[in-house]
């Protein structure tokens, strides 16, 4: 008789996959162009325009601390609503140009905003989603991400050839925003009731337990180095791709990188759940420092293409299953916290590396600093071993 297996895709699953998405989009649209309008605006220096892409992940560090704590207190639907609603007015904000100090603070806050979403979302997920294929249902749910972050930068180097490609960019994440809003409310998302026995024990936890699940720190920072080695591919391709004169096929990085992962990711994520994870991480994270080397050295629009597929596979596969990871050695009424720990310390390392980079830039090559984060990534290979892959025994 052949086994039922208990359903990934319902309503609520989709409906929160999509308020991922769509702002995880808007997300990776700033942070390709962000740099570009605070140069092209306000005439800032690459370090001071890297702080502005760069201080975005600052504030969703800041939602995600903040979310964390309080969502085993009022549960994330209500968190996430908090989330959408200061995420569509922060965006209206854009529309004004007050500023560099301004631009600063608004990022700071959507930031603030994006964190506090996407810890809600993650935290929802994995509630939601059976125990049998958890790492298979997560690595669904964050192929949205991948799709956004894939998108998201497509969009936005397109939308920078249009004449007034700011404005269209801002009014368009405005209504986008909107949408996020009004969708919140079409969908009843059913959760088990917040457990008074697990809020008890909370006051008996130190500080630092109350923000951080110590159990999702050692996946946790390894997500940050690797977060860190790609940022810089994030923020600066524009600027690199005008060094190498490929500006056209760096256009199409981003879709190569999402077409890769959405071949792969549905396999990785069943083989997770039958396998353990460190079947697949190993190779990622090899693959990931393979990709960065071509992407250093490309001298052609192919090998920039090739760069994507291979960096889609190694960095996008790894993201997936460091979350599940996170997730999974951690007690169910402890996801939120895990997911907000995995995310506070992955968002610090894409945050922090557009800043440190932008201040190497002047000195060196772009190709200098992305050949310079393969050692990182290889490191990461060790290290995974030492604090992760030696002790796996996950359920």
């Amino acid at each position: 008789m052949k086994e039922i297996k208990e359903p990934i895709w319902t309503k609520d699953f989709i409906i929160v996959s999509i308020i991922n998405f769509v702002s995880i989009l808007m997300f990776f649209l700033l942070m390709v162009t962000i740099s570009s309008y605070a140069v092209d605006t306000y005439h800032v220096s690459t370090s001071i325009a890297g702080l502005v892409s760069s201080i975005f992940i600052i504030g969703s560090l800041i939602g995600r601390l903040g979310a964390g704590r309080l969502i085993g207190n009022i549960g994330p639907q209500k968190m996430l609503l908090i989330g959408l609603v200061l995420f569509f007015v922060t965006t209206t904000l854009y529309l004004m140009e007050w500023g560099v100090v301004y631009l600063l603070i608004i990022r700071l806050l959507q930031g603030i905003a994006v964190g506090t979403i996407g810890t809600a979302t993650g935290t929802i997920v994995a509630m939601i989603l059976p125990i049998s294929r958890k790492g298979e249902g997560i690595g669904y749910f964050s192929l949205s991400a991948v799709l956004a972050t894939a998108i998201g930068p497509f969009v936005g180097m397109f939308m920078l050839k249009l004449e007034n490609g700011f404005d269209v960019i801002f009014y368009m994440n405005t209504g986008l925003s909107l949408m996020l809003l009004i969708a919140y409310f079409f969908v009843k998302i059913s959760l088990p009731p917040v457990n008074k026995q697990n809020g008890q024990q909370t006051e008996k936890l130190s500080f630092i337990e109350k923000f951080i699940e110590p159990k999702a720190l050692p996946i946790s920072f390894i997500a940050l180095l690797i977060g860190f080695a790609y940022s810089g591919v994030m923020t600066f391709i524009t600027f690199y791709a005008r060094e190498i004169n490929l500006v056209e096929a760096a256009s199409y990085f981003f879709l190569a990188y999402a077409g890769i992962v959405i071949i792969s990711r549905p396999f990785t994520g069943k083989l997770m759940d039958v396998r353990r994870p460190n079947v697949i991480v190993y190779p990622c994270l090899a693959v990931f420092a393979v990709g960065m080397l071509l992407f250093s050295q490309a001298s052609a629009g192919w090998m920039l293409l090739v760069a994507a597929v291979l960096i889609g596979f190694g960095y996008g596969n790894f993201n997936s299953i460091a979350q599940t990871i996170a997730v999974k050695v951690t007690e169910p009424h402890r996801f939120g916290l895990a997911t907000s720990t995995y995310f506070i310390l992955y968002d610090l390392g894409l945050g922090v590396g557009p800043f440190i980079l932008g201040m190497i830039e002047p000195h060196t090559t772009y190709r200098t600093i992305f050949v310079s984060m393969i050692p990182l990534i290889l490191i990461c290979i060790p290290l995974y071993y030492l604090l992760v892959g030696r002790k796996q025994r996950l359920a």
